[in-house]
C-alpha cells in the first residue's frame, strides 16, 4: 500500500510538472506574438519606412527582445529646401544698412560680406530702390568661399568729403584675392567724382578695382562719374565683361572706362563705355586679351599703353580689338610707350573698326609723354606684328599718325582695307605721317599711305635678356 501511495504522488507531481512546463511555454508564445504585433504597428506607422521600402520594414519585425527596446524613431520626412536657398543670400538691409543716400552705410555692407564670404556660391544683395552711402571698402579673401555673387541692383554712391577718404591713395570698392566673383543686376555704382576731376593728387585710383583674383565676371552694372578710372584689373586671370555701362562727362580727367594691367585671358564685349580718358587701358603684363562689339565715345579710343614710363619693362601680346564703333573720340586705336622703356609689344590685331568724327583713328607714339617735357633715350620698347584690317570711317585731324623708336623700328606692322576721310573736306588735314615703321599695305588705302617702309628695318638691333619677354 506505500508503495502504491508513493507511485501515485509521483504521477500527480509529474502531472504538475508537465502542466507548469506547457503553461510557460503558452505564455511566452503569447508574449513574443505580441510583441511582433506591435513592432508591425508602430513600422506601419512611419511614412519614412514605407518609403524606404519593404525590405527595411521586415528587418524591423523581426527583431527579437523579449518585452523589447523599440528602435530609435525614424526622422520625420520633411522636405526642407536646399541650403542655398536657405542661408546663401545676405541683403545688406539684414545687416543695418539704411539705405536712405544720407547714413553711412559701410558697416552694413562689411557685415554683409563677411556672412556672404563664409558660404560657398553665397550671394550678397544690394536691393533695387534703395541708395545706399558706403565709403572705402575692400571685400577681401583669400579665405572666402569661391563663386560668391554680389548682386548689385540698388545704387551705391561714394562719399564727397575727403575726411571720408583719409590720406594717400583713393580707394572705393575693391575686391581681392577671391576664387570666383561676379558682379552683375541692374544696378549703379554713382563715383561723384566730379569734386575729384580738378584734384591732381590721385592718379588712376578706381571706383571698382579686382585684384588678385580668377573667374572674374562683371554684367550688367552700370558705373558712372567715378572719380578716377571706372573699372580695373589688376593680376587677374579669366575676367569676363559684358552688357555694362561706363558713364562720364569727356571732360572728366583721368576717367579711363576699363582698365587692363598684368592680367590674362580676359573677354570685352557689347559693352557702352563712354569717359574722359582711354575707354580700354592694356597696360603692362596683359596678354590673350580679346574686346569685340564695343561701342566708345566720347573718351580716348582704346588704348595699348603708356608702356615703359620711368625705364620700366613691359610686355603685351596677343591682344585682339575687334567690331568697335567709336565716335567722338580722341583716338581710335592707339599704342603709346615712353622712352627709355624696354620689353616688347607684339601679336595686335585692330579690325573691323569703324570710326566717327575721330581726331586721329591710327596711332602708334614711341615718344608718349604726358609732361611739360621728357628726357630723349634712345632705349624703347620694341613694337611688332601689328595688324590692321577693315579701320573706315571720318577723322577731324588726322587718318594716321606712327611715330616708332629711332633705335628700335616698328616691325611688321601691315594694313588692309583701310578707308578713313576728312569729316569736312574744307578744313585744313594732315597726311598720313610716319617715322621708322616698317610693314606692308596689302590693300590699297584711303588716303595713301605712302610713307610707310616695306620689308625688315636695317637698324634693328637684336634684343638682349633685359629686353626680351
Amino acid at each position: 500500500m506505500e508503495m502504491r501511495g508513493l507511485r501515485l504522488k509521483a504521477i500527480v507531481l509529474l502531472i504538475l510538472f508537465v502542466l507548469l512546463v506547457l503553461c510557460s511555454t503558452f505564455d511566452t508564445c503569447n508574449a513574443r506574438r505580441s510583441t511582433r504585433h506591435w513592432r508591425a504597428r508602430r513600422s506601419s506607422s512611419s511614412s519614412l519606412a514605407q518609403k524606404k521600402g519593404k525590405a527595411k520594414g521586415k528587418g524591423g519585425s523581426h527583431h527579437h527582445g523579449g518585452g523589447g527596446t523599440p528602435k530609435q524613431k525614424p526622422k520625420p520626412d520633411i522636405a526642407y529646401p536646399p541650403s542655398s536657398q536657405v542661408s546663401s543670400l545676405f541683403n545688406v538691409l539684414d545687416f543695418g544698412a539704411k539705405g536712405d543716400g544720407m547714413t553711412d552705410d559701410t558697416k552694413a555692407f562689411q557685415a554683409a560680406w563677411a556672412a556672404s564670404c563664409k558660404v560657398e556660391a553665397s550671394t550678397m544683395v544690394v536691393p533695387s530702390g534703395s541708395v545706399f552711402l558706403v565709403g572705402p571698402i575692400s571685400f577681401s579673401g583669400p579665405y572666402c568661399q569661391p563663386n560668391i555673387i554680389f548682386q548689385l541692383d540698388g545704387k551705391i554712391i561714394a562719399p564727397t568729403s575727403p575726411k571720408a577718404w583719409g590720406s594717400g591713395l583713393l580707394q572705393w570698392l575693391e575686391f581681392t584675392k577671391l576664387r570666383g566673383i561676379t558682379i552683375r543686376g541692374n544696378g549703379t555704382i554713382e563715383g561723384q567724382g566730379s569734386v575729384w576731376w580738378t584734384n591732381t593728387q590721385f592718379e588712376d585710383d578706381p571706383a571698382l578695382r579686382f585684384y588678385g583674383s580668377t573667374n572674374v565676371t562683371v554684367t550688367g552694372i552700370t558705373i558712372q562719374n567715378s572719380p578716377q578710372c571706372h573699372l580695373k584689373f589688376d593680376n587677374c586671370e579669366s575676367v569676363l565683361v559684358y552688357n555694362m555701362t561706363v558713364s562720364s562727362p569727356g571732360n572728366s580727367l583721368n576717367t579711363d572706362g576699363i582698365h587692363l594691367q598684368n592680367s590674362r585671358g580676359v573677354t570685352i564685349h557689347h559693352t557702352e563705355l563712354g569717359c574722359g580718358d582711354d575707354c580700354i587701358s592694356i597696360q603692362t603684363g596683359c596678354s590673350n586679351v580679346y574686346i569685340h562689339n564695343v561701342n566708345c565715345g566720347p573718351g580716348h579710343g582704346i588704348s595699348i599703353g603708356g608702356l615703359g614710363r620711368d625705364n620700366t619693362k613691359a610686355c603685351v601680346s596677343n591682344i585682339t580689338v575687334q567690331y568697335i564703333n567709336m565716335h567722338d573720340t580722341m583716338n581710335g586705336v592707339r599704342i603709346k610707350t615712353w622712352q627709355g622703356g624696354s620689353g616688347s609689344v607684339q601679336n595686335i590685331r585692330f579690325s573691323n573698326i569703324q570710326v566717327s568724327e575721330v581726331q586721329t583713328p591710327i596711332v602708334i607714339d614711341q615718344f608718349y609723354c604726358d609732361r611739360s617735357t621728357c628726357k630723349n633715350q634712345t632705349s624703347a620698347v620694341a613694337l611688332s606684328g601689328i595688324n590692321y584690317e577693315n579701320i573706315r570711317g571720318t577723322y577731324t585731324v588726322k587718318p594716321v599718325h606712327f611715330a616708332c623708336s629711332d633705335s628700335i623700328p616698328c616691325s611688321d606692322i601691315s594694313l588692309t582695307q583701310v578707308d578713313l576721310k576728312p569729316l569736312q573736306e574744307r578744313y585744313h588735314m594732315y597726311d598720313p605721317f610716319c617715322w621708322k615703321t616698317y610693314g606692308e599695305l596689302y590693300t590699297p588705302t584711303i588716303p595713301p599711305i605712302y610713307c610707310l617702309e616695306s620689308g625688315k628695318p636695317t637698324s634693328n638691333r637684336i634684343l638682349s635678356d633685359h629686353d626680351s619677354c
